[in-house]
């Protein structure tokens, strides 16, 4: 390894461990209680089981694991979110190294993305959108090491397989690259024009199957209770002919302003965008695959269904856009414009912090104001008032109950909405705000 790409290497690593610095502790000492969907992941996994009313249950197991090791210190779910982040970003380096074999064009591919605030402002909420982050970027490296090796690799199958699952046990919409991954690039590609199969690509198949089985059977004996949360988002149900053109354009017009600081990076490295397309060319069709087709499959989804797509549902889904720029303009990049393009950066890299700080110091009415820990120790003081049994289970949503799940020393399990019938086989019980705790 030259020292030059030791350098390479080590602001690489500077960079990620001072993104892990800052946005663990930005919000740490900015919050006064952990975001929604991480304390709804908290609730799920005091009860973890292989899915849940809203979710696959990757995004509870997680964060079970970090309250098993660390308990309820709020740090440690910011530090979560951080680590699947650098995990990601890690991937996004080594496969930028291989395609564009220069490692300051792929340092920078990384770096662009910190222009793109799903990979900033939002990663303090560990949820089902962070939890695909690493494994999206597995996913796509290791599908990128079978097409462009001369031999497949039985363990690169094997590993596909492991991580797609995972990956889509965190969210349904990982089905998305799939899709462009499998139907797309391994039959057009390797069947259709190489004119040949191997049957090694069947074993990524079989993982990722016999992984789901589990979840596949809790899915049929929950009537598919997760797909109608999902459905039921979209608000297919009640879309009419008019939202199959005016959803559509939305979803156009919300992903150009997410790139608007992206793209405001990439300017000050080239005059102007121009690609040159060649579809013999292996490396731009990959990154057209992973980058071009996952977004194209969700634009027409809405088109044909009339659907609203959430915005951040497409979290995952540039993780691969710096790459995808840097390839397709690098005979463009004027290396004399790098001290601008770092200007820019490190400008966006230090603003994001300072806006979500002052955001969560001045406004006073969001759910990480929430007085989790004071209701918890309330809670805790009116039960020792009335019994000398240890609460051991908590009824309601996943917010408030969650929160009592989260915060009593005791660890509750949170067993979902309150119940007269579940109330009745408990040996104690108390109810406050339609949240109920109790000890079986």
């Amino acid at each position: 390894m030259t020292n030059y790409t030791k350098n390479i290497n080590n602001i690489f690593y500077i960079f990620v461990l001072s993104h892990l610095l800052f946005w663990t502790l930005v919000p740490s000492l900015t919050n006064h209680n952990l975001p929604l969907d991480t304390i709804e992941a908290l609730a799920w996994g005091s009860n973890l089981d292989w899915g849940f009313n809203k979710h696959p249950p990757m995004s509870a197991f997680f964060p079970e694991v970090f309250f098993q090791i660390f308990g309820s210190q709020d740090w440690a779910y910011y530090l979560l979110s951080q680590i699947f982040v650098i995990i990601s970003f890690y991937y996004v380096f080594k496969l930028s190294k291989e395609i564009l074999k220069n490692d300051l064009l792929s340092l920078i591919s990384v770096l662009l993305l910190e222009s793109i605030y799903f990979y900033n402002f939002t990663t303090p909420e560990f949820n089902v959108n962070v939890c695909q982050l690493p494994f999206w970027s597995l996913t796509v490296y290791f599908s990128w090491k079978i097409y462009s090796g001369k031999n497949i690799k039985f363990t690169d199958c094997l590993l596909i397989g492991f991580f797609a699952a995972f990956g889509f046990l965190s969210k349904y919409l990982f089905l998305y690259l799939l899709v462009s991954i499998d139907l797309l690039f391994f039959y057009l590609i390797f069947i259709k024009k190489n004119k040949k199969f191997d049957f090694k690509y069947v074993i990524s198949l079989e993982v990722f199957l016999v992984v789901l089985v589990p979840h596949l059977i809790w899915l049929n004996n929950n009537d598919f209770i997760t797909l109608t949360y999902g459905l039921a988002r979209t608000g297919l149900e009640q879309s009419s002919l008019v939202d199959h053109i005016k959803f559509p354009l939305i979803f156009i017009a919300k992903q150009i302003g997410i790139l608007i600081p992206f793209l405001f990076l990439v300017m000050l490295l080239v005059k102007k965008i121009k690609f040159k397309i060649n579809f013999n060319n292996k490396e731009q069709l990959f990154l057209i695959v992973i980058n071009v087709v996952p977004i194209f499959l969700m634009f027409l989804t809405s088109v044909i269904t009339g659907s609203k797509i959430r915005t951040m549902w497409m979290t995952p889904f540039y993780l691969f856009f710096g790459t995808f720029f840097v390839y397709f303009l690098k005979t463009q990049i004027n290396i004399k414009n790098l001290k601008p393009f770092i200007s820019g950066f490190l400008f966006l890299f230090f603003i994001s912090p300072v806006i979500y700080s002052y955001i969560s110091i001045s406004k006073e009415d969001k759910r990480t104001d929430y007085p989790g820990k004071e209701i918890a120790i309330k809670t805790q003081y009116a039960w020792d008032q009335q019994f000398s049994s240890t609460i051991n289970v908590v009824y309601g949503n996943e917010w408030n109950a969650g929160n009592l799940s989260y915060h009593l020393k005791s660890r509750p399990v949170w067993e979902g909405i309150v119940e007269r019938n579940k109330l009745d086989q408990l040996k104690d019980y108390m109810c406050l705000d339609n949240v109920c705790v109790g000890s079986k």
